[in-house]
């Protein structure tokens, strides 16, 4: 049986897994192509910008992993109800991966000395304020991040965490108990559950 949509992207979750967890939850079925860094060089010519994940569509190729997250999630219904709701869905998207880069910049620093100084700017004072932030957002909408109601930037989110917190090198919700009903509320969801029993368990970050 050949699926309509192939997804591919190294063996982890990271930025892909918002895009698994939005095609699960629309119970759109997909090739899941995991691929390992031996294989990565031979592959990266014949991507669009040399960069991972792609999405391919009846012949088509697309980039840009939110990007894809927006595609999908118009595909499946979880978009906002209107353009000013979209903008705030949009802003969220673009806070979560801001706070996703500063925690790249942390984790993936090599200097010893950079890295203890990153550590209080990113971890000290950067991540305690958006999670502030957030949770009081998440507070304001009932367990959601925009709206009162489920939407593609909680996927987005819940997905998100186990990169995240492989980053941080905690929980980074563990005192954030309006995060954690947001992802309480995404991880319920059938179609969620049933992805998340059935995804190779492999290295989640």
């Amino acid at each position: 049986m050949v699926l309509a949509y192939k997804l591919t992207y190294f063996a982890i979750a990271a930025l892909a897994e918002p895009i698994r967890f939005l095609l699960s939850y629309g119970g759109i079925e997909f090739e899941d192509n995991r691929i390992n860094k031996e294989s990565w060089p031979a592959l990266k010519p014949n991507t669009p910008f040399g960069q991972l994940p792609i999405l391919e569509y009846n012949g088509k190729v697309a980039y840009q992993s939110t990007a894809i997250c927006r595609y999908v999630a118009k595909q499946v219904n979880l978009v906002g109800k209107d353009d000013w709701e979209d903008l705030e869905i949009d802003a969220t998207v673009d806070t979560i991966t801001d706070l996703r880069l500063k925690l790249a910049q942390y984790s993936y620093e090599t200097d010893e000395k950079a890295k203890k100084e990153k550590e209080k700017s990113i971890l000290n004072d950067a991540l305690p304020f958006y999670l502030e932030k957030l949770d009081a957002q998440a507070e304001k909408n009932n367990g959601y991040l925009v709206g009162g109601r489920l939407t593609w930037v909680d996927l987005l989110f819940t997905a998100s965490l186990d990169f995240i917190n492989f980053m941080a090198k905690k929980d980074i919700i563990a005192n954030s108990p309006n995060l954690q009903k947001v992802k309480q509320n995404v991880v319920k969801i059938p179609n969620i559950k049933a992805w998340l029993e059935k995804r190779p368990k492999d290295t989640l970050q």
